[in-house]
């Protein structure tokens, strides 16, 4: 898979409500919410454009019922795919657009966690501008080597994490 990191993007917004939209259809009572995470949900962050996505659920093993319905958005099912108590879908092949990362309501750890992150770079723009030049330099070292992009940002995002969830208690 290759790594590109682009400028923020305005329409980032739209395409997660567009695609919040068709997931909300599927997901229906099983639905509490739907947030948008990641690096495109923060304004002026430079990122992958994929849109990831949260939905909060009821019920996270009733999400593998709806497996099909995804799929025929053109979801590929992941499972938990390395996180228990998750449901992770991504769209777009190589090409990837959006991830989807389902958690069931109780699941405070990990739904704050992503929201702390958001909304801490959200409110910390001199974070965020640190961030994304690391990411835009990594793509550009590690061009054709995801692997090595995530790892070249583990040290950063593990410290993202505790900062924001400290910030956010």
């Amino acid at each position: 898979m290759n790594v590109i990191v682009t400028k923020y993007n305005e329409d980032w917004n739209r395409m997660f409500e567009d695609e919040a939209q068709k997931i909300k259809a599927i997901f229906g009572d099983e639905l509490i919410d739907i947030h948008h995470i990641g690096s495109t949900s923060v304004p002026g962050l430079q990122a992958k454009p994929i849109i990831d996505m949260m939905p909060v659920v009821k019920d996270i093993t009733r999400i593998d019922s709806f497996n099909e319905q995804m799929k025929e958005l053109g979801y590929e099912c992941m499972g938990e795919f390395g996180m228990e108590g998750r449901r992770y879908f991504r769209k777009g092949g190589d090409h990837r657009t959006h991830h989807v990362h389902a958690f069931q309501m109780d699941n405070i750890e990990d739904i704050q966690r992503h929201l702390a992150v958001r909304d801490f770079l959200r409110t910390h723009p001199e974070v965020a501008s640190q961030y994304g030049s690391l990411k835009e330099r990594l793509a550009r070292q590690y061009p054709d080597d995801i692997e090595a992009y995530m790892d070249g940002k583990d040290s950063f995002v593990k410290n993202l994490e505790k900062e924001a969830i400290d910030w956010h208690a």
